[in-house]
């Protein structure tokens, strides 16, 4: 028994340290959580306009209202609004409005400073005042000063029913918060010594009481208690919990006391013990059935609910099949006639030119122009082709392309739209061939289409220009400039139908078909804006290996 005695007071009055270190942590982390969300209130309440025109037109008749109102969202203890004076103008306390506080340090210091100042200050009633203030500014000049009181005391009164004894000093050892009225404003050492001599009786007492403990660490009430600090992360404060051995001296004769009785009820014990576990299995075993039978309704519930599911899915499939082949039907139709627009165009203007060559008896231009009208059939041709693999997203007809060949060639098939307009069209190439895989005809009717575009955007402008840059470096990368406004809205810029033209100029299709085309090329089609101003689209394709062109199928040749 004596070491068992010596052995369990030890442990646990670790154990009660270890508890009053917890609860000294999260008490801390309480006050600090408050002060933290009681500090951004005087910023937020500075940079209210109507705090800082009632200080300037002298009107309070709803500011106090306003910071009533705004108590109760903080669960502030009470704010204040000051004027330059230090008169009280507005209050959460009405009984306090027209009090000076013109030499309050938390008017003063809020003065001095432009940030939200702490103060914590004695009250005449007792106890400490916890203060967060901050100047209002209006054309560079105080007007007045917030005061937010921080809500500490409700601390104390949840400390009390816990603990013994709970005191927070300052950094001067002044005691600001405690459980102990008489101890307010006192250093440790004098809120200590503030205690009733103890008669020979009361000493007689408390040396049998603790003859089995440790010496005390101080006493309290006439009683021994453990005394534990921490620190807290705020100015200096110390928070000390003062722990009674009351609770550990009541749990050792518990267990001394069982260590006595425990042989003689161990039979007891074990029989009650075996019997108990045998009622909870059977209770188990009975509550697992009602489960599984609850478990085997629910699944069949379940599975009778998906398979309702998945015929109304399979239902709407359908549906959505049917809606998607009207969708595709109405995108190819538009499609065809967004495509078709520029080759007829090209072919309108060569006739009319055929026309006028014809009348003046140069039938060997004429003809000229009939073999491009004849070019420009083929090429229709052509995109309703490649219209039918757009629509089967993707095509297998590539072969090796070289951009510079592309590119001369859509500016030819651009010639009557650029002749019709003054522009002036910049191209940078390279000057070694820029081979990639591709289907010729559609990367034309890329290049083409952006062409275009810039054509479009450069209609507004007094000297158009356009730049086609074409570089080689891990990729093969093609860009077009302008220098028209730029775009508007990227985000939906290869989106389908979707256009800043006017009605009957453009379906918007366009580069939603050319973004398409180019992812597969295996490339990528983005557009930005310049930073000078107008819109730049760039063609990134991947680069054609010299191993992948000497074993690339017929047509290599040609393209070399």
């Amino acid at each position: 028994m004596w070491a068992t005695n010596l052995w369990l007071t030890d442990r646990f009055s670790e154990t009660t340290r270890v508890r009053t270190e917890l609860r000294l942590a999260l008490y801390t982390g309480n006050i600090i959580s408050e002060l933290q969300r009681t500090s951004v209130v005087p910023l937020l309440l500075a940079r209210d306009p109507g705090l800082t025109n009632a200080l300037e037109s002298l009107d309070y008749s709803k500011t106090s209202a306003t910071l009533i109102s705004a108590k109760q969202d903080v669960a502030a203890a009470s704010i204040r609004l000051l004027d330059a004076s230090g008169r009280t103008v507005a209050s959460t306390n009405r009984h306090l409005i027209g009090t000076s506080y013109s030499t309050a340090p938390f008017f003063v210091e809020g003065l001095r400073s432009r940030e939200t100042i702490f103060t914590a200050t004695a009250r005449e009633t007792g106890g400490t005042e916890f203060n967060y203030s901050r100047a209002l500014v209006a054309d560079g000049r105080v007007v007045g000063v917030i005061v937010v009181e921080a809500e500490l005391s409700k601390f104390e009164r949840a400390w009390a029913g816990i603990s013994d004894a709970v005191a927070v000093t300052d950094s001067e050892g002044r005691i600001i918060l405690t459980t102990e009225p008489k101890w307010r404003g006192l250093t440790m050492s004098e809120a200590l010594a503030r205690r009733d001599a103890p008669t020979a009786i009361q000493r007689a007492l408390q040396a049998t009481a603790d003859w089995a403990n440790e010496a005390p660490d101080a006493y309290l009430r006439g009683q021994a208690v453990m005394r534990t600090e921490t620190r807290i992360p705020f100015r200096g404060w110390r928070m000390t919990a003062f722990t009674s051995y009351e609770s550990v001296r009541e749990r050792v004769n518990a267990v001394l006391a069982l260590e006595i009785m425990g042989f003689a009820i161990f039979l007891a014990l074990a029989f009650y013990w075996l019997s108990r576990r045998a009622r909870v299995q059977s209770a188990r075993y009975r509550r697992e059935s009602a489960e599984l039978r609850a478990l085997n309704a629910r699944l069949s519930r379940e599975i009778a609910e998906r398979e309702r599911v998945q015929k109304d899915l399979a239902v709407a499939e359908q549906t959505l099949a049917q809606s998607s082949k009207l969708a595709a039907l109405g995108e190819m139709s538009a499609a065809v006639s967004h495509e078709l627009n520029q080759p007829l165009a090209a072919m309108k203007t060569y006739l009319a030119g055929a026309r006028l060559l014809l009348q003046r008896n140069r039938s060997e231009e004429a003809l000229s122009s009939f073999q491009r009208i004849d070019d420009l059939i083929d090429r229709m041709g052509a995109i309703t082709r490649q219209l039918k693999s757009y629509a089967r997203k993707g095509g297998e007809a590539f072969e090796p392309v070289d951009l510079r060949a592309a590119i001369s060639s859509a500016l030819a098939m651009m010639e009557p739209q650029l002749k019709a307009r003054t522009v002036r069209i910049t191209r940078t190439m390279t000057r070694e061939p820029v081979m990639v895989l591709a289907d010729r005809i559609r990367l034309e009717q890329v290049i083409i289409n952006l062409l275009r575009n810039a054509l479009d955007a450069t209609k507004t402008v007094a000297d158009p220009q356009i730049e086609l840059i074409l570089a080689a470096g891990e990729t093969a990368v093609l860009s077009v400039r302008d220098n028209g406004p730029g775009l508007s809205d990227l985000e939906k810029l290869f989106e389908p139908f979707w256009t800043t033209k006017k009605p009957g100029e453009g379906t918007g299709l366009g580069l939603a078909i050319s973004s398409s085309i180019v992812s597969d090329f295996g490339g990528r089609l983005t557009a930005h804006n310049a930073e000078g101003g107008g819109a730049v689209f760039e063609m990134q394709l991947p680069l054609l290996s010299e191993a992948k062109l000497k074993t690339a199928p017929d047509g290599a040749e040609a393209a070399e």
